[in-house]
């Protein structure tokens, strides 16, 4: 008997792999969602520190009556951020924020040991934020739902790895308003290649989903520019959208766009008028579309089937 085979005999076998899997993931995506925006602002100070070294080298050699004397004394564009310690998804090792003490294995199983410690560092007893454990918790639900929905397949597999995905770049879209190119782009890339084998959709759905995806966000972005000189959203918004177009074809933009706008419309008024967001203040909008495109995934043509029903077109 195969693992495919036993866990369609025994479904809560498979439930509980994929729970504690998807714990396992949700402790990694911890890491990634505290670690990725740092590494990007490390990256982006190291580029313009290079541009500004080499901007002065080039000044004072066009400035000095002896280029080659002045040049020498001009540090090397990278040896001030060369010293810096580089920082990566795998170094240092988990620790306390607050001691910098090293996190022991027995103290970072999971939920389990956030329970144990009482949500404390064993060593200064900081306090650990309850945001790890409900992280790890979220990963493991939506993990089981996914296979719950989809079974044991390969678009259960395929689906797991963009749940995990859309996590993190919601999380840390409403930390920092930003949403990574090195996390969506490799998911819409990722789509466009399940399509060839039709595993949500075919290719022609996928490819125009992607295209429409982008360009509807970026034509609304363009005409509240025009109209009020302000940016509306990020452009991190267009490719996150584009990315659901490759993974469930253009049929399911649309549905997207209309998930994902009602809620979010709520939620800003909500914020400002109980006075916590202040009108024209930025309100991340990867979140909403992130949900709005976790639900089409799972449960779009059944939203489709019932709308058309209750409409009388079906």
């Amino acid at each position: 008997m195969d693992i495919i085979s036993l866990f369609e005999q025994a479904p809560a076998l498979l439930y509980l792999t994929t729970a504690l899997f998807g714990l396992a993931v949700g402790s990694f995506l911890n890491v990634l969602i505290l670690r990725l925006p740092r590494i990007m602002e490390q990256e982006w100070r190291e580029e313009c520190a290079e541009l500004l070294a080499s901007a002065r080298v080039t000044a004072s050699q066009q400035d000095a009556t002896e280029p080659a004397a002045t040049t020498s004394q001009q540090p090397p564009p990278t040896s001030e951020m060369a010293r810096a310690p580089r920082l990566s998804l795998s170094r240092p090792g988990s620790h306390c924020p607050s001691c910098g003490t090293a996190i022991r294995p027995l103290d970072n199983i999971p939920i389990l040991s956030w329970m144990r410690l009482r949500g404390r560092c064993r060593a200064c007893e900081a306090t650990i934020a309850i945001r790890y454990p409900l992280v790890e918790a979220l990963t493991a639900l939506l993990s089981v739902v996914v296979v719950w929905q989809l079974g044991p397949t390969s678009a259960a597999l395929a689906a797991l790895i963009l749940t995990w995905g859309l996590i993190a770049l919601a999380i840390i879209d409403f930390d920092t308003q930003l949403l990574p190119d090195s996390l969506t782009l490799p998911l819409l890339w990722l789509g466009l290649l399940l399509s060839l084998g039709g595993t949500f959709t075919d290719a022609t759905s996928a490819i125009l989903g992607a295209t429409a995806g982008y360009l509807l966000l970026w034509l609304v972005f363009q005409a509240f520019r025009i109209t009020t000189g302000k940016e509306g959203m990020g452009r991190g918004d267009f490719k996150l959208l584009a990315l659901f177009g490759a993974w469930l074809g253009w049929q399911a933009v649309p549905q997207i766009i209309l998930l994902s706008a009602l809620p979010g419309a709520i939620v800003g008024v909500l914020l400002i008028a109980s006075g916590r967001q202040q009108a024209g203040q930025p309100i991340p909008y990867g979140p909403f579309l992130a949900i709005a495109g976790w639900i089409s995934l799972l449960w779009g043509d059944t939203i489709t089937g019932a709308y058309l029903s209750w409409s009388g077109l079906a």
